[in-house]
């Protein structure tokens, strides 16, 4: 979590990680930033530790947090 918010702040992203609840990480990403961000954030997540069950890192979006 740390390693991707320096990343954004270092490459002078527009996104920004607004919120951890538990094992996800909420951010406010700029349209045109979303590939660039949600490979960076599968990438650190899943590469955080190395496991005998590899670590699997679901990204979903949408326009507000909240689901139906």
């Amino acid at each position: 979590m740390i390693a991707i918010q320096k990343q954004l702040e270092a490459q002078k992203f527009e996104s920004v990680m607004i919120i951890q609840v538990h094992d996800e990480l909420v951010f406010d990403v700029a349209d045109r930033e979303r590939d660039d961000v949600e490979e960076r954030v599968r990438r650190e997540m899943e590469g955080v530790v190395k496991l005998k069950v590899p670590l699997k890192v679901k990204v979903s979006g949408g326009a507000t947090w909240y689901r139906e």
